[in-house]
């Protein structure tokens, strides 16, 4: 589609824009004929502000939440209880527990799930890290709030395996959370109660197994 615009630079743009994930050409296409019905200002803001957002958001160096410094403005807020880690998949999912207001804690970004299936191991995540802090921050508990599928039982099993020679309580969310529903997609009195309301993880499984 885009070598049949007349424009190189709004073929350009539509190119750019077909690389988000979820927006085809067709879609690239509405979104920048859009942009040109605005007013410049409206699109060199747009412009700008991803520009800023590529230039001054990192991550956490601790915990591996987005962050406009080394360390995150929740990892710095001594209001929260430091004793207490929330290891969760992703950014958002940090931004949903948030929105709760029922977690006092601080957080663990391992940014996925064992997947082998997908390429994905645990030595691509962040949970050697998670275990350091678990070493050095003299953590009382960790929660753990992965998306309940397959992957993600298998996740917190790798990390309660991980976690046992240590002397700290790890919790699982409580069950209120339909198999297979990322948090995400939870409603935020359902996820609000699932972490009042968490089990130990050990509960979870038989001994034997």
């Amino acid at each position: 589609m885009t070598n049949q615009l007349n424009s190189i630079s709004l073929a350009n743009a539509v190119s750019q824009l077909s690389k988000l994930p979820g927006i085809g050409e067709k879609t690239a296409l509405r979104l920048a004929l859009h942009l040109l019905r605005q007013d410049k200002e409206t699109a060199i803001a747009l412009g700008q502000s991803i520009i800023d957002m590529r230039n001054n958001v990192t991550y956490c160096s601790r915990c591996h939440n987005i962050s406009e410094s080394e360390i995150c403005e929740i990892c710095s807020d001594h209001r929260r209880d430091e004793k207490t880690i929330c290891v969760v998949e992703t950014i958002k999912d940090v931004l949903t527990i948030e929105s709760t207001r029922e977690f006092k804690g601080l957080y663990h970004v391992i940014g996925g799930v064992i997947s082998p299936l997908d390429g994905i191991s645990p030595s691509d995540l962040e949970i050697e890290s998670l275990i350091k802090r678990v070493e050095q921050e003299g953590i009382r508990e960790v929660i753990l709030a992965l998306n309940p599928t397959i992957q993600g039982d298998t996740t917190n099993y790798y990390i309660f395996r991980k976690l046992a020679p240590y002397d700290v309580e790890i919790s699982i969310l409580a069950r209120g959370l339909s198999i297979g529903n990322e948090l995400e997609y939870t409603d935020e009195l359902t996820l609000g109660r699932s972490i009042q309301n968490r089990i130990p993880f050990s509960e979870t499984f038989h001994k034997d197994e």
